[in-house]
């Protein structure tokens, strides 16, 4: 039995190693990489214009209200 579990983990270890080599190198790989770092950059983006509109709210309504 200790056989059959080790020979299925080399296996599955090579299948891992396999796997990691297609995706940094293999067809496509390119271009998910832009996709990724474009989905980064968005997500960046759409963090930073939140976060600025809710300072900007937020300083607004306390100068609107301050001057009453």
């Amino acid at each position: 039995m200790a056989l059959k579990e080790k020979t299925q983990k080399e296996l599955e270890e090579k299948l891992n190693k396999l796997e990691n080599l297609i995706a940094k190198k293999g067809i496509g790989s390119d271009y998910l990489n832009r996709a990724e770092r474009v989905q980064r950059d968005i997500n960046l983006a759409l963090i930073l214009g939140a976060t600025t509109a809710v300072l900007g709210i937020t300083a607004w309504s306390i100068f609107r209200y301050k001057g009453k």
